[in-house]
């Protein structure tokens, strides 16, 4: 899945966020949005997944063979993992899991299961997430995102509430199942877009 964008701009209220952005994001390929806090790396992935819209401009979606994706069928190809999303934190995580994978499948060769096992929270499969720590939470959503069959991948400051470990776990989970995708970093700390050859800054957009 390849995404264009063409003069894509925001603005909240009177203030331009950014201008002008054309670009085109290529699968496979790493890419990362670099920035300060405020810059608008967030908003702009946000408007790549389709959860906001641009103030001007216009977003394409084309398979590899270029025929377009019509927005109806934009969300089934697209993953998102971001610090401030929300996860229902009365369900447990195999609960969560089991239904959030009855809507956008593991990827070849995984199961409920087997992600759980990878997320290291095995002993706590069958307790309330409500009830976990920030840093478990983290790791829950990016397990679901990097672990959904999609072909695109977008990580916003993925690294955000790790320790050591759960960068450690972030960064085997993108050397092994971020292949032959289009993966797309919003972040300003290079632990997190360490694969990306690709880096956009957007403040030249203002």
């Amino acid at each position: 899945m390849n995404i264009s964008l063409e003069h894509i701009s925001k603005r909240f209220q009177r203030y331009w966020i950014f201008k002008d952005i054309n670009y085109s994001f290529s699968s496979p390929g790493a890419y990362a949005l670099l920035g300060l806090n405020g810059s608008g790396k967030s908003t702009l992935l946000r408007i790549l997944a389709g959860m906001q819209a641009p103030s001007q401009g216009k977003i394409n979606f084309h398979n590899k063979d270029g025929t377009q994706i019509i927005a109806a069928d934009v969300f089934s190809n697209i993953s998102f993992s971001a610090p401030g999303m929300e996860l229902v934190e009365e369900l447990t995580l195999r609960e969560f899991f089991d239904f959030h994978f009855s809507f956008k499948h593991p990827l070849p060769g995984l199961s409920v299961d087997k992600i759980i096992e990878l997320c290291r929270l095995k002993d706590a499969a069958e307790k309330p997430i409500g009830d976990y720590s920030s840093g478990m939470k983290q790791r829950v959503k990016l397990a679901q995102a990097i672990f959904s069959d999609t072909p695109v991948l977008l990580l916003d400051e993925p690294c955000t509430n790790l320790d050591q470990q759960g960068v450690e776990q972030y960064r085997n989970w993108i050397e092994e199942y971020s292949k032959d995708r289009l993966v797309i970093v919003a972040s300003n700390d290079e632990r997190e877009y360490f694969f990306c050859k690709e880096r956009i800054e957007i403040e030249k957009y203002k």
